[in-house]
């Protein structure tokens, strides 16, 4: 199993933005020294939830402070853009990156960015549809034109390509079986879970995934990959705080996907949800947190449930203090990663 790290680059205090880009790049680069997979950098717009509005521009930027790791977006929002602008950062990105990019894609989930833009949430998977079939032609190199719904253009060429060929491998979130089904369809690979989601519903999407009317070929090329909050630590006295800090992910992720957000002069607000889980709960069922030990038998679980091949470890959530992120990350990767080599 390959290990990721995830960047949300959220401030629950609302700390100066060179703080948490100039946090985030260390990470980056002793994510490097410790031998992880890739980064993954996610897109946010309008709130103190994310900082990060152009992931592709970001990791371009830790691409040039690394050495060996891979980087990527976790994800594009897609609808939220025109393919033709994605497709020539994907390729700029990936040229730059000396062929180190992964691409994420997504349709987006919240209303309060939709708004903003002015682009109906309810017109997300039609435009994201046509914005990756205008994607993977801009890909091949030759002069083309669309004419879509929403997107129309006339004889195009689109420059650079990638320097993956035919492109960067492609990852899409996917959280209904709709949106599975269409993502092998493609061929590409899978990502699902996150916050707020039980291991138990993890084990139901595999058997659901299973189901599906899917030829055995494709189904064996693809990755299937899930993410979590990790805190790892020799002592569980620390767990408490840690719970709490990713419990601030939490309420802000399920009340902007639910459309109940709070958002005052650009802060993003941890709105409680009726029938939350407790702090037990979280550390059996939706987190990966506890000793080193503890660590490996709760990635054996997911593993177990999702049959997963990459998983994406979100080690600084919520104002977990720095130095508390680097100190897990290296638990992590001297004693849990190697438990799966």
């Amino acid at each position: 199993m390959d290990f990721g790290i995830f960047f949300l680059l959220q401030s629950p205090t609302v700390r100066p933005p060179h703080e948490i880009f100039g946090r985030a790049v260390e990470i980056a680069k002793e994510a490097d020294r410790l031998d992880f997979d890739s980064i993954w950098c996610a897109e946010h717009h309008f709130s103190s939830y994310g900082y990060l509005s152009r992931p592709l521009m970001f990791a371009t930027h830790l691409a040039s402070q690394t050495k060996r790791i891979r980087v990527g977006s976790a994800v594009v929002v897609l609808p939220l853009h025109h393919p033709l602008t994605v497709a020539e950062e994907i390729a700029t990105a990936d040229m730059l990156s000396g062929g180190r990019l992964d691409v994420g894609l997504g349709r987006g989930y919240q209303t309060y960015e939709f708004e903003r833009y002015g682009i109906p949430l309810e017109n997300s998977r039609p435009r994201f549809e046509e914005a990756v079939d205008i994607m993977l032609a801009a890909f091949k190199g030759k002069p083309f034109s669309y004419e879509g719904e929403h997107f129309k253009f006339d004889e195009t060429s689109v420059f650079p390509l990638p320097v993956q060929d035919p492109h960067p491998p492609i990852w899409v979130v996917g959280q209904s079986m709709e949106s599975v089904e269409a993502t092998a369809k493609r061929g590409f690979n899978l990502v699902t879970g996150g916050f707020g989601i039980p291991v138990e519903r993890l084990r139901d999407f595999r058997a659901a995934y299973d189901a599906l009317d899917i030829p055995a070929p494709t189904k064996e090329k693809m990755r299937i990959s899930t993410q979590r909050p990790v805190y790892v630590t020799r002592d569980e006295s620390e767990l408490a705080y840690a719970v709490e800090q990713a419990r601030w992910n939490m309420r802000v992720t399920l009340s902007l996907r639910q459309g109940l957000e709070r958002v005052e002069k650009g802060k993003a607000i941890a709105v409680p949800f009726e029938k939350e889980p407790s702090d037990k709960d979280l550390l059996e069922r939706y987190f990966i947190m506890g000793t080193p030990e503890r660590c490996v038998e709760q990635l054996h679980e997911l593993q177990d449930a999702m049959k997963i091949d990459h998983f994406n470890a979100n080690f600084w959530f919520g104002d977990l203090p720095q130095d508390k992120v680097m100190s897990s990350m290296n638990l992590f990767a001297e004693e849990v990663m190697p438990a799966f080599a």
